[in-house]
Parts: C-alpha cells; structure tokens; sequence
C-alpha cells in the first residue's frame, strides 16, 4: 500500500499522509522512535537535495498526538561535511528546540559489524537500537545511481569509512545488503522538490508530494516510475528484491491519494536544467507533480524527442483540442496524450519513446 498526498501545505500534508496510512498497525506508544532525514549537505531543502524540517515536523507532530515521547533526530551527512553543520543550516537546530527533541549526529555513534548475504557492514548503533526507525528521504536522481530515496538513504546509518567503501566495491549491491540489516518502521518520502540530477542539489523541480509506506522498496520503486525509470532499471532496488527487502510496485499495488482536488497549479518551474525545455512546453496552470513528471522525462529522455514537438500541458487545455502532444488528462483532446492525473514520468517516456 501507497500513499500519495499533494499539496504545498507540507507539514499538514505530512500529518495527514501518516493518519491516513497504516502506520498504526506497526507503531506503539512505548516505542522509542527515530527519524531519519536526508541532510546530505548542509544547504535549504528548497535546492532539493535535503528533508523540508516541515515534513519531520508534521512527523513529530503525529507521534507526540499517537502518545510517543521517546523520539530522536538521527543522521550522517556524506564525507568532508559536517552534520552538526547541516542540522544547523537545514533548519533542525530549531526544530530540536521546538519539540525539545535530541539531533543525533551519527559520525560520532559507534557501531557494530554485521553480515549481510556474505558482506561484513558496520552500522551505527542508533539505527539498530531504535524501536522504530522512519526514514525519510527525499525524492531525487542521482548521478550514479539514477534514483536515490529510501534505500540509499539509509547510507547515512553507516560510518564514513563504510561510506567509501561502498564506492569502492560498486554502490548497488551493498546497498541492498545494508537495507537488509537496518530495518525501517515507515518510509515519509519528501517528495516537494527533488533534485533533477545531482544529490547535493541545484536542480530542483517542484512536484509538492508526499509519499508513504511501510515496504521501502516498493515506496522505491513506485517513485522511481515518477522520475522516468523502470523500477529493473535501478539495480539496488533489484538486489533488494532478491534479498527480501520488499517488493516492487505494480499496477496491482494498492494507491492512496490524499488531496487530490488540491493539486496546486505550479508557479516554480524547476531548475536551469527545467528552463532548457520551457520552449517546447505551452504550460496553462499545470499542477505541479503533472509538470515535473514531462521535465524528469524530457531530461530522462535527454533530446531523444523531436526539437519541433510541442508538449500541452495544464488545466487551461481541458476542453480544447489540436495536433500535439498532450500531458496528463487535461490535455486529452489533442491527437496524442500521455492520460493521467499526474501522469507517471515512465510513462511519458515510454510514449515519446
């Protein structure tokens, strides 16, 4: 089960999203609970590569209402920065005072060495420790992984020296391996404004959505799809798969969506990446998660499309007809149309493929 929520109201989304889910089902009172955000760099989430402290405040705000006081704040940021900077600058030194919740800075936890499938990991014992583990990543590509969300964000539970040496040995494999070792209560995907790109941000395009479940890989998977990938083409969440990490989404998967009449009309249109489409894209109040999906495809199709197609796209085409390309259902009175409402990135890919 999946639970999509939109909207630019993140931490309300956020709160919503968990009520509305099965979390209850996994989560007790008495458990200690710790979150654990993507804070990779220490830069605003508005560049889209780290958590919005809206979405882990709309979490804390769920589990202090579900009777849970015992709740950290866990991370690592990637080797050379400082995580005590990154809680700083991402707007979680404030968030810690607010709440009066403890941030845990992960490269100064010690660990313990564990197997996983033949692979020896060290993983930081906060993330073992904990009664309930959240993660929540955020929704971006990634340079050489293609997609990175709930698995690969798991990479901050590990030492730095874990973290090289996953580079070393190839990142897919042992990326499975790790996710098999720390297991995740709930997976809240940051799905606002992900990087198009690059991890460390600078590319985002705005999608306000937030994204739920318990089985990280299918949550993988299925935001894979949003981004332009088949979930095969990402080879941890393949690895994953085998090992019995979770299952991938499929048409058959159960689909949730919250908010679905507040779907608010785009006003960023991403990153410099996003404005080097804009002439082939007549745009009329286009949601937000319906444009980011043409621009993920576009970029993912990268000038595999003909220069001279022309994308409708937006509420203001519902109604209206013509020759061209039409994205999401408001557009499906052109002579072609990629149906949905959003439509899933893959699946314009595959079209214009």
């Amino acid at each position: 089960m999946i639970y999509v929520t939109y909207g630019s109201d993140i931490t309300k989304n956020t709160y919503d999203t968990l009520k509305a889910s099965d979390i209850s089902a996994y989560l007790k009172a008495d458990y200690s609970v710790a979150i654990k955000p993507n804070l990779v760099v220490p830069g605003p989430a508005s560049l889209g590569a780290t958590t919005h402290p809206e979405v882990v405040e709309g979490i804390i705000q769920y589990l202090k209402d579900f009777g849970v006081k015992n709740i950290r704040i866990i991370e690592s940021s990637w080797i050379g920065d400082s995580t005590k900077r990154a809680f700083k600058d991402c707007g979680y030194v404030s968030l810690s005072k607010k709440y009066d919740i403890p941030l845990i800075d992960l490269k100064d936890d010690d660990d313990t060495t564990l197997n996983s499938s033949g692979l020896e990991i060290d993983v930081c014992n906060e993330a073992l420790e904990t009664d309930f583990l959240i993660n929540v990543p955020v929704l971006k590509a990634h340079c050489q992984t293609r997609l990175t969300c709930c698995l690969k964000n798991l990479k901050g539970c590990i030492p730095d020296s874990e973290k090289r040496r996953f580079h070393t040995i190839g990142l897919h494999k042992p990326i499975a391996q790790m996710s098999a070792l720390i297991k995740t209560g709930y997976n809240v995907v940051d799905g606002i404004c992900g990087d198009l790109t690059f991890e460390e941000g600078g590319n985002p395009v705005t999608s306000n959505r937030i994204i739920a479940g318990r089985d990280p890989v299918m949550v993988d998977s299925f935001c894979a799809t949003l981004i332009g990938y088949r979930p095969e083409e990402i080879k941890h969440l393949v690895y994953a798969q085998e090992l019995g990490v979770g299952k991938f989404y499929t048409s058959e998967t159960e689909l949730l969506e919250l908010n679905v009449h507040d779907k608010s009309a785009s006003t960023a249109k991403g990153s410099r990446i996003a404005e080097r489409y804009s002439s082939r894209i007549n745009e009329d109040s286009a949601c937000s998660a319906c444009y980011s999906a043409l621009i993920y495809a576009i970029h993912r199709l990268d000038g595999r499309t003909s220069s001279k197609e022309k994308f409708y796209i937006g509420q203001g085409f519902k109604g209206k007809s013509g020759k061209g390309q039409g994205i999401g259902n408001c557009s499906k009175g052109f002579d072609k149309c990629v149906l949905g409402c959003p439509p899933k990135a893959i699946d314009i890919v595959k079209a214009l493929s």
